[in-house]
């Protein structure tokens, strides 16, 4: 066994990418930590995300604290900044996605268990008060991350590189699935 080098990467990741047909969105809902917003652009790009919406008070990927967890990534992903809530839901559907937020509800479904095969967009919310209610009502539908542990939630990053991990998961593990399907 041996570490690949740069061009085993280029072959493995390439190989991944045709496996993956279906896009993938995230929205960012006054998401306020830079550090937090870097993080979670640098799990898009690595996912390959196509589209990143940032509303409310999310810092613009430009921000010195966003760039220094970002490392550049933003360049790999469609930024789009609307307005408001309204616009951001009116944006994610013009777009093709299906809304799906990570939330911690009384009607929310283990992630797991949602359809996230297809074209969807996940909403993740801010630090302490979470999605805000406005694009929770958008939202095709509602999930969680479920977790073992005496901790009752993710940081915000962690929870968006989870729900983006398990879009992408739940493609390559369908097996009617053919490549290039979508």
């Amino acid at each position: 066994m041996r570490p690949l080098g740069s061009t085993d990467l280029k072959r493995l990741h390439r190989t991944w990418r045709r496996r993956t047909p279906a896009r993938v969105g995230v929205l960012l809902d006054s998401v306020q930590t830079p550090f937090n917003v870097g993080a979670v652009i640098r799990s898009a790009a690595a996912w390959r995300v196509d589209d990143l919406w940032l509303l409310g008070a999310t810092p613009d990927p430009g921000d010195s604290k966003v760039q220094k967890t970002a490392m550049g990534t933003d360049r790999f992903l469609t930024v789009h900044q609307p307005a408001d809530a309204e616009q951001a839901l009116s944006d994610v559907a013009a777009a093709g996605y299906r809304l799906i937020a990570v939330e911690l509800t009384d009607e929310a479904q283990p992630l797991h268990q949602l359809d996230l095969t297809g074209h969807v967009c996940l909403a993740v919310g801010h630090e302490d008060r979470g999605v805000s209610r406005s694009i929770l009502e958008g939202a095709d539908a509602v999930g969680f991350i479920p977790q073992l542990g005496r901790v009752g939630s993710l940081n915000v990053a962690t929870a968006a590189s989870v729900a983006i991990y398990e879009a992408r998961r739940q493609v390559w593990s369908d097996p009617g699935r053919v490549d290039g399907d979508a």
